[in-house]
């Protein structure tokens, strides 16, 4: 029987949700509920809980306390399995099976599974589907992974970091197949260490920080959120000098590189010039989801779990 929409339980929902690992806290009393299909990203620095939270969703961890229920189930119910599909950063997979022995295995475990020809083509897997799986470079294998999480036809869609050691044109061709996915009613729930892939496909965006969430926006939200200018030059001013700057919010270097962050650029810009006529390489912008991530954790986004 269907439950009317209106009805049905979070594809999501964690209620004070913790894990520990002796004495480190993964997941530190999280709460999130998730309803809506679409592409959520979930961001974070390393050791933020970002795995840990796939893995509980999953039923591959077991809470030490608070819940987790994913479609209104335990995680890892027999009821549930089938609905769900899932590429992990580390996957094992029979090295002697070609990838459409692969696709034909995983195949066989949904009641409904996606046509294997449409999906090959779909994912851009002919030139190597025939190959044996270990014989394939690092990106074939992530692609056929990435297959492989397709293949069920999932209502609910983790993908943890799913890029890593893609080259640019197999991203960006990844991430038009998850904006298919998602418009056809998938909720898919991406990591990802890259904010221009966060940027590029996340409807809502949440960040977590010692495995608490600390945002929960659209990345434009995120944005709009934090407000102000980037000012990016070349100048030989010491930090001691830069903490004169009206609206200063944060500083940062990289070489002879100062990124300023400020609340007002025009303001910041005449007092920088006159305390530094020389400076170079001036450019001005809005923040950038990255921006607002390092403001958010203060630190930048990297890999990790």
């Amino acid at each position: 029987m269907t439950v009317p929409a209106d009805t049905a339980p979070p594809i999501l929902e964690a209620a004070s949700l913790t894990r520990r690992y002796g004495r480190k806290t993964a997941l530190n009393g999280l709460d999130l509920t998730l309803s809506d299909t679409g592409v959520l990203a979930l961001l974070g620095p390393n050791g933020a809980g970002k795995t840990t939270f796939v893995q509980t969703a999953l039923g591959l961890v077991r809470p030490s306390s608070g819940s987790l229920k994913v479609f209104g189930a335990r995680p890892g119910d027999r009821t549930i399995k089938t609905r769900i599909g899932v590429m992990m950063q580390d996957t094992d997979l029979a090295h002697t099976l070609t990838g459409r022995e692969l696709l034909e295995l995983f195949a066989s475990y949904y009641p409904n599974p996606a046509n294997l020809d449409a999906l090959i083509e779909r994912c851009a897997l002919k030139d190597f589907i025939k190959r044996r799986y270990g014989q394939l470079s690092g990106g074939q294998k992530r692609r056929i992974q990435f297959a492989l999480a397709l293949v069920g036809q999932p209502e609910l869609l983790f993908l943890d970091e799913p890029t890593t050691g893609l080259d640019t044109e197999a991203r960006r061709a990844l991430w038009a197949v998850v904006r298919e996915v998602a418009a056809r009613g998938t909720l898919v729930v991406l990591t990802t260490h890259y904010l221009e892939e966060a940027d590029a496909l996340a409807d809502r965006v949440v960040v977590l920080k010692d495995g608490q969430v600390i945002a929960d926006n659209t990345a434009d939200g995120l944005r709009t959120r934090m407000g102000g200018a980037i000012i990016d030059c070349v100048s030989a001013l010491e930090d001691d000098a830069l903490q004169a700057l009206p609206g200063l919010i944060a500083i940062s270097r990289s070489g002879r590189k100062l990124r300023l962050q400020v609340s007002e650029a025009v303001p910041a810009l005449k007092a920088l010039f006159h305390l530094d006529p020389a400076l170079s390489d001036l450019a001005v912008s809005q923040p950038t989801l990255e921006d607002a991530f390092e403001a958010l954790t203060g630190q930048p986004q990297t890999e990790g779990a």
